[in-house]
């Protein structure tokens, strides 16, 4: 994997996160389908990429406090897992507007990584299993790949198992 060239316009939030901590990673981009059912499921699809390496970054509310998960595409978030996780009590999936608002993403393209406001990050552990992982790059159609000790170091999250 190559270091990706700075994009013009400066790229998304996380990209240019990545290139600041100068992390080496590759920027996949697709033509995204409005119709989608699921923005991880077509990502994984349309790149060839196995859904276990592809994750999702999900906000929710853990003891009222807003946390990301960060889980394989093909799973789901365990909302107690991920409030153990963080030493909290009781998970609920975020409202979506204040999980946009927080990220400063839209919903389908909110990546763990140049969030407007740093939250609490648990990524799941079974990422720790792959050489690289996939991740939103900040917008619907743009993946990004990394190692997932890059992710993990970048983000300062845990790593547990919140997926199932």
């Amino acid at each position: 994997m190559a270091r990706k060239p700075k994009q013009a316009g400066g790229g998304t939030p996380a990209t240019v996160a990545l290139e600041a901590a100068a992390v080496v990673f590759t920027v996949h981009a697709y033509p995204h389908d409005p119709a989608a059912a699921s923005y991880g499921g077509e990502a994984a699809e349309v790149l060839g990429v196995a859904p276990e390496r592809v994750f999702k970054t999900l906000v929710a509310e853990v003891d009222g406090v807003l946390t990301v998960g960060v889980v394989p595409v093909a799973g789901r978030l365990d909302l107690k897992a991920l409030a153990a996780a963080v030493g909290g009590k009781r998970a609920a999936m975020a409202d979506p507007a204040a999980a946009e608002r927080s990220s400063g993403y839209v919903l389908g393209g909110i990546s763990p990584l140049g969030q407007r406001r740093a939250l609490r990050t648990v990524v799941d552990d079974s990422a720790l299993g792959h050489a690289t992982v996939y991740v939103s790059a900040g917008r619907r159609g743009l993946e990004v790949e990394l190692a997932p000790a890059d992710l993990v170091g970048l983000t300062r999250a845990v790593t547990a198992p919140i997926g199932r």
